[in-house]
């Protein structure tokens, strides 16, 4: 049905790319319409991101219709319906209509369609049931207006059904939940979703990675992430690690220091307490190569960050560099439980405040002092820059013509050269 509301002054649906796409489809006999997260985002006053839009038009109408008016199209996913247009580098998910002729799970038996309602039911939740037509209608088929003004999300049908079409649908539940909804998560879906909590184990881990990388950093990720925990389904994800406490920690700690929510810091709070941790949530999730070394960075002898003082604290940000430094101060932080230590807070700030001077001692330097080329040369210089670094970085020639001296005097005492 048509709800009374309406979007016809969104200026991203009026003009632009996504206007071109819908007045594209909107021929011809047949009929195009903005639906999913962009109609529900755009009622609840929240940035509008990826713009999907449903069809009557058949796929390779859609491929024909774009080449005509010398638009690219990707089959990105044609045999279920769907062909990306690309319109000022910005691309739009165009899929058929659908409906369901056997339902079996996630190999159910579909067919291209035109009934606008029928697809409605097809999909997950009601506030991402709606769809948006070109003059600014909003069609709500499924009562999702009104969840939206509650901040309830629901299950469109019944939830068991639902979820056992895709158990993927359970860890949606609870991230759509933190990101859109309010107070506890709706009975029956949370009812359902402990109920098929079994079918988890049949997910690919990169299903897995993208909504959970997505939940961690939404508004109201930690009740989330507690409400999965009491329903037992948290460690099922997690590889049977969960540690709520640090992860509410670091939420604040973002917070505190006025940084972004980011989904790898948050993911090491919860799951992170010595690197072999960080081995387990990477084969459990299959992380990028980039994101397991953060992560193993970040559980590595955290402890030893919790009494330093100033300069130890210096000679850390050197070594680590200050991406992986304050990583591993912020995990250190959380784990400790102290929230307001202005201690932490220093150390955290410190890439802020203090640039770590290049090591000013060159080969040319001990080479002149008598150490050859090859495996010398190289302890020399790592002896070297030890004794610089617990010298507290001086840069003056006189001190480092005296460390220099002093270095190679005990090489060469220890190695009797």
């Amino acid at each position: 049905m048509i709800a009374a509301r309406s979007l016809r002054d969104a200026s991203w649906l009026t003009s632009g790319p996504a206007a071109r796409v819908l007045a594209l489809l909107n021929a011809d006999g047949e009929e195009a319409r903005v639906v999913g997260g962009a109609v529900r985002n755009a009622l609840m006053g929240l940035p509008v991101g990826e713009i999907d839009i449903a069809t009557t038009a058949l796929p390779d109408e859609v491929i024909r219709r774009a080449r005509l008016a010398h638009i690219k199209s990707v089959p990105t996913g044609v045999e279920h319906g769907t062909v990306t247009l690309i319109i000022d580098s910005k691309p739009f998910e165009v899929t058929t209509l659908r409906e369901d002729i056997e339902t079996f799970g996630r190999k159910a038996k579909v067919a291209f369609g035109r009934d606008w309602a029928r697809d409605a039911m097809r999909r997950d939740f009601t506030m991402n049931g709606l769809s948006l037509t070109p003059d600014g209608q909003i069609h709500d088929e499924v009562g999702g207006i009104a969840d939206i003004d509650t901040r309830r999300v629901r299950f469109i049908g019944d939830a068991s059904q639902r979820i056992a079409e895709d158990y993927l649908r359970i860890l949606r539940f609870f991230r759509i939940h933190a990101a859109y909804g309010e107070g506890a998560p709706d009975p029956a879906g949370y009812a359902a979703c402990i109920a098929g909590r079994d079918g988890l184990a049949g997910l690919s881990a990169e299903r897995i990675r993208a909504e959970m990388l997505k939940l961690v950093v939404a508004k109201n990720a930690l009740p989330a992430l507690v409400a999965m925990d009491d329903g037992g389904l948290l460690l099922r994800l997690t590889a049977g690690i969960g540690y709520r406490g640090a992860f509410a920690r670091m939420m604040h700690i973002e917070a505190k220091l006025g940084l972004p929510s980011d989904s790898i810091l948050r993911l090491g709070a919860l799951t992170v307490a010595v690197t072999e941790d960080a081995r387990r949530i990477t084969r459990r999730l299959r992380l990028s190569n980039a994101e397991a070394k953060r992560l193993d960075s970040m559980g590595h002898r955290w402890w030893r960050l919790a009494a330093m003082d100033d300069a130890v604290a210096r000679r850390r940000l050197y070594r680590l560099g200050a991406a992986r430094y304050r990583d591993r101060i912020m995990l250190a932080w959380a784990r400790s439980g102290h929230q307001g230590d202005a201690g932490w807070l220093e150390h955290a700030t410190l890439p802020d405040r203090w640039t770590p001077p290049a090591f000013p001692l060159k080969a040319s330097d001990f080479m002149s002092r008598g150490i050859p080329e090859g495996h010398a040369l190289g302890h020399v210089l790592a002896l070297a820059e030890d004794a610089w670094l617990a010298a507290n970085f001086p840069l003056d020639s006189s001190s480092l013509n005296s460390l220099a001296d002093e270095t190679v005097s005990r090489f060469k005492h220890d190695h009797r050269l």
